[in-house]
């Protein structure tokens, strides 16, 4: 199984940079994680024939807000996986987001805006940085992919070094 991962998108209506990641990176996944800062639900009409799954974070609307949870597990190819957006500053993150979940096999959180994969006590935490940048990730735009097979299996893929 594979999951397209993207957080803090931050627009107010779809982009052509955030259609081309679909097609180029997303359009052979079986769901997307989006872990909140979505911003406005127009955004998310470019997943629209994905199965989606959506947090809200601190910049959506109420909209937004009013429509998705602040977290949820979600049950794919055998695992659970946590998914919320985060809150505070961004160091700590990873442990903060870690106390609102439990018996789930991955975390995938997003805000800080930074990329992170890290392993504890079992669990994967996957933060896929942000697709608008911002400066903890030195202005860097990126998504990522979870590989689920014998084990969950991150990667993370910069926006910039996309073909054009």
């Amino acid at each position: 199984m594979k999951i397209g991962v993207i957080s803090d998108t931050h627009l107010n209506q779809p982009s052509s940079l955030l259609e081309k990641v679909y097609r180029e990176c997303f359009h052979d996944v079986d769901l997307i994680l989006h872990a909140g800062d979505v911003c406005r639900l127009e955004v998310l009409e470019v997943f629209k024939d994905k199965r989606l799954y959506v947090v809200s974070g601190n910049c959506d609307d109420d909209e937004v807000k009013k429509r998705f949870p602040d977290k949820q597990v979600i049950e794919a190819g055998g695992y659970k996986i946590g998914l919320v957006h985060g809150w505070g500053p961004p160091f700590g993150l990873w442990r903060r987001v870690a106390s609102v979940f439990r018996g789930v096999n991955c975390i995938v959180f997003g805000h800080s805006h930074r990329p992170m994969t890290k392993r504890d006590n079992g669990v994967l935490f996957f933060n896929p940085g942000a697709f608008c940048g911002g400066i903890f990730s030195l202005w860097q735009k990126s998504v990522g992919i979870l590989y689920l097979e014998k084990d969950i299996e991150p990667e993370l893929i910069r926006v910039k070094s996309m073909s054009t």
